[in-house]
């Protein structure tokens, strides 16, 4: 059984504290006994998802560091070299008045060398616009890696409650086993005096193989659920892990429900889904006035100086270098006409972009009311089947401790035992099911309320 089925409802786990504290100790030996605490500072040190998040993050943070170098001149040097090979080159020279054609080869070797600088003097605030929406991006992705992380937590901490409540039910089983037991040795002592039927004795024994096959299937749920919390912690080959089991008082599950409009506006000011829906919204509208940059000229100011040299001269390497010496400095001023309905098409789709940054704000955030909405009504819900199992728990154990009683002294059949057994069974099951359900969702509105939780009553 999936205890915890409904999204969103293992959230509650997540600890923001304890995430802080793991990003800054990224070194650590693994615990004796898990606790919840363990795993999460395990996973937010180890967890590859997580890992890859913060690297987006500094990426955004190096796209913030190039905008900048934008800012700043560009320097250059570039050199060439060339060698020129002329195999049938023909000189003319005159003698006596006749002019005589002679044919040879020759090569020559030729070289320039240039150092360039340019410097964007106005751009429309292209590059300044830029440098604030990679601030906001940067912002942005700490806010995804964040809530990046948080998905992963979620099915830690799913995981990790589902163990206690298979612990728990592992427990109901394996007493429930040692009555079937006890229950059906008294029957083979009633059988073998008379009061009690060889088929009767059957349904004892029958109930017995019930019971224990229970058990193992308890139990083989209990290692799954450890597994799974295993692999998303991504443990090393070979390397076991024992979980610190403490079971929850049934106090906890009663615990006064926080208004859910109050929840929910304290959720608009620290849920990081939201507060990323937010900074689209601020990079979209920065998105527009970017665009609408291509609608100014620009001014770039250059400057070089260069020379160059080449061979089969009268002139050495020096002189040549310092007779083909020369400065420029030059101010290019570019001013857009026509530019084929490209800028307008950049500005109209930034707009549109704007606007769907817009809509996608408003949906995250009547999401996160349906969320907090639907956490509320489970945990009312959860917290009167919880009184109600409770009743129910003392009702059908003390009619099934006096049937078993009556049983004991043959005045009851084996039918009437365990159709009381299994109606006190379920109670319990019902009573331990709506109990972890109404705990973790009360403290899931907490957590949505002040961005805090704790399993601590």
């Amino acid at each position: 059984m999936n205890l915890f089925s409904k999204a969103g409802i293992c959230t509650c786990m997540i600890l923001l504290t304890a995430m802080n504290a793991a990003a800054q100790d990224s070194t650590g030996t693994c615990p004796e006994r898990w606790t919840l605490e363990d795993c999460i500072d395990y996973a937010v040190r180890n967890n590859i998802t997580i890992r890859q998040s913060r690297l987006n993050t500094e990426s955004a943070a190096a796209d913030i560091v190039a905008t900048k170098g934008e800012m700043f001149p560009s320097l250059s040097f570039s050199t060439s070299q060339s060698v020129i090979n002329r195999p049938f080159q023909e000189n003319s020279t005159t003698v006596s008045g006749t002019e005589i054609l002679t044919s040879n080869h020759s090569t020559s070797y030729t070289g320039s060398y240039g150092l360039n600088a340019q410097w964007t003097l106005f751009d429309g605030g292209r590059i300044r616009k830029t440098l604030e929406q990679n601030e906001i991006s940067y912002r942005q992705s700490e806010l995804d890696s964040q809530t990046q992380t948080y998905g992963i937590l979620e099915a830690i901490a799913s995981a990790y409650v589902q163990i206690l409540y298979a612990s728990e039910s592992v427990n109901v089983n394996r007493n429930t086993l040692e009555v079937s037991i006890a229950q059906c040795t008294r029957g083979k002592e009633l059988m073998d005096a008379g009061s009690l039927s060889a088929p009767d004795y059957a349904q004892l024994e029958a109930q017995v193989s019930n019971d224990r096959y229970q058990l193992v299937v308890s139990e083989s749920t209990l290692a799954d659920y450890k597994l799974q919390l295993k692999q998303l912690l991504e443990l090393e080959p070979g390397e076991e892990m024992e979980i610190a089991i403490d079971s929850l008082s049934d106090l906890a599950a009663t615990a006064a429900l926080p208004d859910k409009m109050e929840v929910y506006e304290s959720a608009l000011e620290t849920r990081p889904e939201i507060k990323a829906a937010e900074l689209a919204v601020e990079s979209s509208e920065m998105s527009v006035r970017i665009s609408r940059s291509g609608y100014y000229p620009s001014v770039i100011l250059s400057a070089g100086i260069g020379t160059n040299h080449t061979s089969g001269t009268d002139f050495t390497f020096a002189e040549q270098i310092k007779n083909g010496w020369n400065n420029s400095a030059g101010l290019t001023v570019s001013v857009p006409i026509f530019s084929n309905r490209q800028n307008k098409t950049a500005v109209q789709k930034a707009k549109l972009q704007h606007t769907y940054t817009q809509l996608d704000l408003t949906a995250a955030r009547k999401d996160l009311y349906k969320t907090i909405e639907g956490i509320w009504f489970d945990a009312y819900s959860a917290q009167k089947q919880f009184l109600a199992a409770q009743d129910n728990v003392r009702s059908a154990g003390v009619s099934y401790s006096l049937v078993n009683e009556q049983f004991g002294l043959g005045m009851k059949n084996t039918v009437e035992l365990l159709t009381e057994k299994n109606n006190f069974l379920n109670a319990r099951q019902q009573l331990l099911q709506a109990k972890y359900i109404a705990i973790l969702n009360t403290k899931l509105l907490q957590f949505y309320a002040d961005g805090t939780i704790t399993m601590e009553e």
